[in-house]
């Protein structure tokens, strides 16, 4: 109960099908918290810490995919924040791509026990999904600098996705670097707009958060 309870104080109150989000989130964690016993699926244990850092960070900026009919999400992980952002969507359809095969077999185990129908895992490099599949938004936390990222997220830039990506409080020299990169690509395929869509700070000093957007267009 204890993931419930945290949740339950955390989550905020205008989120879409917030009972649900509680109830299969903490169901999410225990999976997690089982699972890390047998190998190292995240350095975060406490289970408040985890609350915070895994879910409610995750879907505080869930208005920025609100009306998307699909989602991917690069790099998934242990599932996030693909799969609190498909409890809180349950009409969107996510693909949770990940290329570590004993991470993409937990969530692929994780989906299945949540009764998740909206969501595919894909034990794939993200940048060979994008080549071959289509998303309206690609997202990721756990992703390369910005610079990098460009070149990672070019297929899905180029079909006309749009990029939310999850990044720390100081992501100015990130974003400097990757319109410099965006220079150079624009030689040879579409622009790149690149912006701050969102900041926000997560409860008891546990780091805060930015939201960059990248979209094909003129800067």
């Amino acid at each position: 109960m204890v993931y419930t309870e945290h949740l339950q104080a955390l989550l905020p109150a205008d989120l879409p099908h917030r009972d649900a989000c509680i109830e299969g989130a903490a169901a999410h964690l225990r999976l997690i918290e089982e699972a890390n016993r047998q190998f190292n699926l995240t350095r975060i244990v406490d289970a408040r810490e985890a609350a915070i850092k895994h879910v409610l960070d995750s879907l505080l900026p869930w208005r920025l995919f609100a009306g998307a009919r699909s989602i991917a999400d690069a790099g998934t992980g242990a599932g996030f924040p693909g799969i609190p952002l498909a409890l809180a969507m349950p009409e969107a359809q996510f693909a949770l791509i990940e290329s570590t095969q004993k991470k993409a077999r937990f969530v692929e185990s994780a989906v299945a026990a949540l009764g998740l129908k909206n969501a595919a895992v894909h034990p794939v490099r993200a940048e060979d999904w994008l080549r071959a599949n289509r998303a309206a938004i690609v997202t990721a936390r756990a992703v390369a600098p910005l610079a990098k990222a460009v070149d990672l997220f070019a297929p899905a830039l180029d079909a006309g996705s749009r990029l939310l990506l999850y990044k720390g409080p100081d992501v100015d020299v990130e974003i400097a670097e990757a319109e410099a990169m965006v220079r150079k690509r624009t030689a040879r395929t579409k622009p790149v707009k690149i912006r701050v869509v969102a900041r926000y700070g997560l409860p008891e000093q546990m780091g805060s958060r930015t939201i960059v957007e990248l979209v094909a267009g003129p800067g």
